[in-house]
């Protein structure tokens, strides 16, 4: 999939935490780490602000900031990758992945 140009775009209105946390329950695919696959979901679909709020409902249910794909990668090793991902890189890294 190809990488997002501009990340910092701004459309529309700011999300609701209800809209946000729709992102906590999308299914994986067969073999993939429930909790990576709802990470980078949220990353490839959310602005910086409603990412960090994101993360946070992520972990108030207790889950994986360093959960892995097929390949033993975490969000963070991707998102480190990445031009301009630097607020959401220092998210992960604030929240502990």
């Amino acid at each position: 999939m190809a990488e997002r140009k501009d990340k910092q775009k701004v459309i529309g209105e700011p999300m609701t935490d209800e809209q946000i946390k729709v992102f906590l329950d999308f299914p994986p695919e067969d073999g993939e780490n429930p909790d990576f696959h709802v990470l980078l979901k949220a990353y490839r679909a959310l602005r910086v602000e409603d990412f960090e709020r994101f993360v946070a409902f992520f972990q108030e249910q207790g889950r994986d900031l360093r959960a892995t794909d097929t390949q033993g990668r975490t969000l963070l090793d991707i998102v480190r990758g990445h031009g301009k991902s630097e607020p959401f890189v220092a998210i992960l890294e604030r929240a502990g992945a």
